[in-house]
């Protein structure tokens, strides 16, 4: 089985692919993890084409949680034999993203690197609230969603999440 989870900062990507993970036992992948070195500083984008690619190749089964359209993002839409596609509303988004920060705070989450302790600013605000949710990556889940939607499930707000866990985590 291989699970590509996608969609807006803050929509729960990680923690939903890690529960996927533990529930089927699968290598799991936080493309965060990759693209983030201790301190936030960002990883040479070859290496982690590279990284993603090797995991790819090993692994014949997978949770990979993440968007990074350089990493491999065509492939893993292609081999997933499910999307999840997290679309909550930007309100929503900032929500979590609040309430995330709060049981965090000075702590570096299991999906981040080392040394990635849960911080907001201004420019991840307005990631989260504008600059994450361009047009163009409206497109690219479009498309994603028409070119595979036999294999796409959209969640797009807290009860539809709540729902997927009780029907697919248990």
């Amino acid at each position: 089985m291989k699970i590509a989870v996608i969609g807006y900062s803050g929509s729960g990507k990680s923690t939903l692919a890690a529960s996927l993970a533990r529930k089927y036992f699968l290598p799991l992948m936080h493309l965060d993890r990759v693209h983030f070195l201790p301190g936030w500083k960002e990883r040479e984008i070859e290496d982690e084409v590279r990284i993603v690619g090797e995991f790819l190749d090993s692994n014949s089964s997978w949770v990979i949680d993440g968007n990074y359209n350089k990493l491999h993002f065509d492939r893993r839409m292609q081999e997933a034999d499910r999307i999840i596609l997290m679309c909550f509303n930007r309100f929503s988004s900032l929500y979590r993203v609040l309430r995330r920060y709060h049981r965090y705070k000075g702590r570096a989450r299991s999906s981040v690197a080392d040394g990635c302790e849960e911080k907001i600013d201004r420019e991840f605000l307005f990631w989260v609230l504008y600059k994450g949710r361009t047009g163009k990556r409206r497109a690219v889940y479009r498309s994603v969603r028409r070119k595979y939607s036999e294999k796409v499930t959209v969640i797009n707000n807290q009860r539809a999440l709540d729902e997927f866990y009780k029907e697919n985590i248990g």
